[in-house]
């Protein structure tokens, strides 16, 4: 802590978070705090003052908001510059005014939004505007051609290094399809797939969203296949293709979502001889990995049956919608089809940046960077709320709270967005007629300061230490 400043809150009127706001002013405005000054980090002040850290956490924010103090991402909070000319008698009305900041409500907003995973900027942007301006300076493919898998060829390259270390099995470009992000890429891999007037789609009981929404524009029916600490359970797949036209498994070994569960390499084995027996095909999304993998892909362990999907929404930046799809080589022709006859392909210029900006060793870098921040993040959220069922890996960007008694997920949810933090109930991730546990996925956004997100947790820590206690008539 830079600073021995501590404030007196005890004998002030109104609510304490206020109440350490107009502190904090008074010592400005007295010089007791200088421009620049860092304060205390919120947990350290939160202890010093005997108050929780969401007041502190409050108290910033609203002084942030107001333009009196300012807040650096892994750094902290520190008094804002101010005009000395003005007159001391008239500073605290000036504080009052609202002064709009966006990057510092960006850093140290008011709701702290963990509906889903954040990346923060740790240099891909200023890369990634570089090399657009590269490529608008020279167009590799030019802007007056439709697209075409020639054009496209340097792009599907940079991929496939991109992808290297991936055990996907033998992979040459042309196994390549370039899509708009994951869930377009889970899309064109079920159109491939997919034939005749009742198809069905296999996912875990508990599983992304975004695999239902794909079926339900293909018309096919999803059910969950339950599941248990390592994934979906073989023996419930081949019961369920007994009795429907069970064409297509989509599943999340490596980081599965929203669990945060992996599925070893044993489990995989499992379900590629059902899958083998089934005539099923397999679509992995491996979208949520940000390190090592660890076990081989289906594509390896199942050549002939094992799609896998993934993007760099979650390891460089979501607003391109870089994705791409690995067909089993015998459904390669089909997976371009799928491309080519929805939407001709990616822009050119996008395919052009594409492959610039996945062959260049600094996005590698930025993506270890991103992974090393999230980790941050995910050790404060363990450190704070490790003492319930909490199931979480330092290379995911989320953790999944299984809640103690006394509460259920769409009444804690409720709780938490009341004291400001937005997370996710299990009944989300479900089929609407099926039965959701009693836990919460929680993302981490790193575009917020850590301290920040740190009083966030503490909120949500003592939420869990105090469940609501009624009874209902």
């Amino acid at each position: 802590m830079d600073t021995i400043w501590l404030p007196s809150i005890e004998h002030r009127d109104g609510p304490k978070y206020k109440a350490l706001a107009n502190a904090i002013r008074e010592a400005i405005v007295e010089q007791t705090l200088q421009v620049k000054q860092k304060l205390p980090p919120v947990r350290d002040l939160a202890w010093d003052l005997k108050i929780t850290p969401g007041t502190v956490a409050r108290a910033y924010s609203l002084l942030i908001d107001e333009g009196t103090l300012e807040a650096a991402v892994g750094r902290g909070t520190f008094v804002a510059e101010r005009s000395v000319a003005q007159d001391p008698n008239d500073v605290c009305d000036t504080l009052n005014e609202v002064v709009t900041k966006p990057t510092s409500s960006e850093t140290h907003p008011d709701v702290v939004r963990l509906t889903s995973p954040l990346l923060p900027d740790v240099g891909q942007v200023s890369l990634i505007q570089t090399l657009m301006g590269q490529v608008a300076a020279n167009p590799q493919s030019g802007v007056m051609h439709y697209p075409n898998r020639q054009t496209f060829k340097p792009a599907r390259e940079a991929v496939k290094h991109w992808l290297r270390g991936t055990p996907l099995g033998s992979l040459d470009e042309g196994d390549i399809v370039l899509s708009h992000g994951g869930q377009n890429g889970v899309s064109l891999a079920l159109q491939s797939i997919l034939t005749g007037p009742a198809p069905v789609i296999l996912v875990e009981e508990l599983s992304y969203p975004g695999f239902r929404r794909a079926a339900a524009l293909l018309r096919a029916e999803v059910i969950g296949v339950p599941m248990d600490n390592e994934g979906m359970i073989p023996e419930a797949i081949a019961a369920i293709a007994k009795t429907h036209n069970v064409q297509a498994i989509c599943t999340s070994p490596e980081v599965h979502n929203p669990t945060a569960l992996f599925t070893p390499e044993t489990r995989r084995e499992e379900i590629v001889d059902v899958a083998r027996v089934c005539d099923i095909q397999i679509v992995e999304d491996d979208c949520y990995r940000m390190g090592a993998t660890r076990a081989p892909s289906y594509r390896m362990l199942a050549p002939e049956r094992g799609w896998y999907v993934s993007s760099i929404s979650k390891t460089l930046t979501p607003a391109l919608r870089i994705g791409f799809v690995v067909a089993p080589k015998p459904h390669v022709p089909a997976l371009r089809r799928s491309a080519e006859h929805g939407f001709f392909g990616l822009a050119t210029p996008l395919a052009d940046l594409t492959e610039r900006l996945l062959s260049d060793p600094r996005a590698q870098e930025c993506a270890a960077k991103v992974n090393v921040v999230f980790s941050k993040y995910v050790q404060t959220c363990v450190n704070l709320l490790g003492c319930y069922e909490l199931t979480w890996h330092k290379d995911v960007p989320f953790v999944w709270l299984k809640l103690p008694e006394g509460w259920r997920a769409s009444a804690f949810c409720q709780a938490a967005e009341a004291e400001k933090v937005q997370i996710r109930p299990a009944e989300e991730f479900i089929g609407r007629e099926a039965r959701a546990p009693h836990a919460v996925r929680i993302a981490i956004n790193a575009q917020i300061d850590h301290d920040h997100f740190e009083a966030a947790m503490m909120r949500l820590r003592d939420l869990l230490d105090s469940p609501p206690e009624r009874i209902g008539v």
